[in-house]
């Protein structure tokens, strides 16, 4: 069998903590031929959807040397037996252009995991306005003057551009806060950029929740992300420190409710951020966390999510 992973470099890869690293161990203990490309690498030639891809070898878990590469190949994506999108985001118009040329390839016989369209619908802030049962008081706009009201109304409220990661241009603003005006400026780009307003929610000094869900289930553990003191952002990237912990009854109904429709829309892999009773995102692109469950639990997540994918092809 082939695999084709479409990722940021592999020598980028923090082994310790990278998701995308263990699927890859994953595979490579199931004697899976193993390619790699970037998603700026994926083109059309004549009429079909090809990547110039580099075949490696997983040859070593505990060091930076890894892997090991081949000479590139160019294939059409119809010939792997599945396709891995885990390129991280920003979702710029390189990767929308990426997503497209992966719903062209699906078309023509391609296995993607997750679907061109489903990364293309599911906006990770936006996509919880589709289940607004679980989600704070929020407004999308590019008007300052908008999130000025809604700070006006809520007095506490968070900032966030529709396309960021990793809690980066973040911003917590209060009603009397001294930098409003020019954090909006810089966040909004002078009207000219969409953001995400919402009411902000106290629980967030306990930490947010990453509840993954593979293939229509939600797992049985949660990632806590705790925020160091003094911080808003839980955001692993932010310095937030995981621990992991099973669902409570309110994740789950959130997790459960979610999961059977975004199996519907292509999404075989998606990681929830919960704070307190809330759904604040719904990552699809490349959601993290299987590392910090695994290593704090006796729990597979790598192997449930590649058993999920050889059970959908």
């Amino acid at each position: 069998m082939k695999v084709l992973i479409i990722a940021d470099p592999l020598a980028s890869f923090k082994i310790y903590k990278d998701t995308t690293f263990v699927i890859i161990r994953e595979l490579a203990k199931r004697g899976i031929n193993l390619f790699h490309c970037l998603s700026s690498k994926l083109s059309i030639q004549n009429h079909q959807v090809v990547a110039c891809s580099t075949p490696f070898r997983f040859i070593n878990e505990n060091t930076n040397s890894w892997f090991q590469l081949s000479e590139q190949l160019l294939f059409p994506l119809y010939d792997f037996d599945a396709v891995i999108m885990r390129t991280d985001p920003p979702f710029d118009l390189q990767y929308l252009y990426s997503t497209q040329l992966l719903t062209l390839a699906e078309k023509q016989g391609a296995k993607v995991f997750n679907s061109g369209q489903a990364m293309r619908d599911y906006n990770e802030k936006l996509a919880i306005l589709n289940f607004s049962e679980f989600t704070i008081d929020t407004i999308v706009t590019t008007e300052s003057s908008e999130v000025e009201k809604f700070l006006e109304e809520y007095q506490d409220i968070i900032v966030k551009p529709l396309d960021g990661m990793g809690g980066m241009e973040i911003y917590r603003l209060t009603k009397n806060g001294y930098n409003n005006q020019s954090i909006l400026e810089s966040l909004m780009r002078y009207n000219t950029r969409t953001i995400m307003a919402q009411r902000y929610i106290p629980e967030i000094t306990k930490g947010d929740k990453r509840l993954l869900i593979i293939d229509g289930k939600p797992i049985d553990y949660a990632l806590a992300r705790i925020p160091k003191s003094g911080e808003t952002r839980a955001n692993l990237a932010a310095g937030g420190k995981g621990i992991v912990m099973p669902l409570t009854s309110r994740e789950l109904e959130i997790a459960s409710t979610l999961a059977p429709r975004l199996k519907k829309n292509g999404i075989l892999l998606a990681g929830l951020d919960i704070i307190g009773n809330y759904l604040t995102e719904v990552n699809v692109t490349s959601p993290t966390g299987f590392q910090e469950i695994m290593q704090q639990k006796d729990y597979d997540v790598a192997k449930l999510f590649v058993d999920a994918i050889f059970a959908n092809l």
